[in-house]
């Protein structure tokens, strides 16, 4: 299946005392990547990990979004979590004998280049497991597997646990420059942008 994307190219005539706009319409093609649509999936004694979308409960996960333990996130309209969801690399974790949903972590990536680690969590009823460990693994391994990534990314604000954590178990390091010098790191804050963040 392929899908036409509109390019509109805008030429002005600088010589007219009223530049006019001409729009020229150009049709691409494109091809949806199949690995994009490839599911996995690891198991560890009780517990599943799935990058399937679908198994994960809206509601469920909008109440963690909600909740102070996801001090970084809030609640959405269920339509635009599902959209989130849909347009992510997704790691749904299981409790296999009740297929009880207890964690996630999401990726958002173009499965080529880029990956940015957001929303890892384990609820706190099966914390304490190394679930959080393993579920990081399994982003990492899902990286691992683009030949041609570039870089994978996160942000925390935690410095005491978060950090240490994933530069060990992802090989991560703080990205810390002074002003003119190494790479810049810049983000804009959004209307999403939870505002207990600034508090922190």
């Amino acid at each position: 299946m392929t899908h036409g994307l509109i390019n509109e190219y805008i030429s002005i005539d600088l010589n007219s005392q009223r530049p006019t706009l001409d729009v020229v319409s150009d049709i691409i093609t494109m091809t949806p990547s199949t690995e994009k649509q490839t599911i996995k999936t690891w198991t560890n004694g009780l517990y599943t990990i799935s990058t399937d979308p679908t198994l994960i409960p809206l509601q469920t996960l909008n109440d963690w979004f909600a909740s102070d333990d996801f001090y970084w996130a809030k609640g959405l309209p269920l339509s635009a979590l599902e959209q989130s969801l849909q347009n992510c690399l997704c790691f749904g974790l299981y409790h296999t004998p009740d297929n009880s949903f207890i964690g996630i972590a999401r990726c958002i990536t173009d499965h080529v280049t880029f990956a940015y680690i957001t929303d890892v969590y384990v609820h706190p009823s099966h914390q304490g497991k190394g679930l959080g460990r393993w579920l990081v693994k399994c982003i990492g391994e899902a990286t691992e597997a683009m030949p041609h990534l570039r870089r994978s990314m996160l942000f925390t604000m935690d410095w005491e646990r978060s950090v240490p954590f994933y530069e060990k178990v992802l090989g991560m390091e703080v990205a810390e420059c002074k002003r003119g010098q190494g790479m810049a790191m810049m983000m804009r804050k959004g209307r999403g942008y939870p505002r207990t963040m600034d508090a922190e």
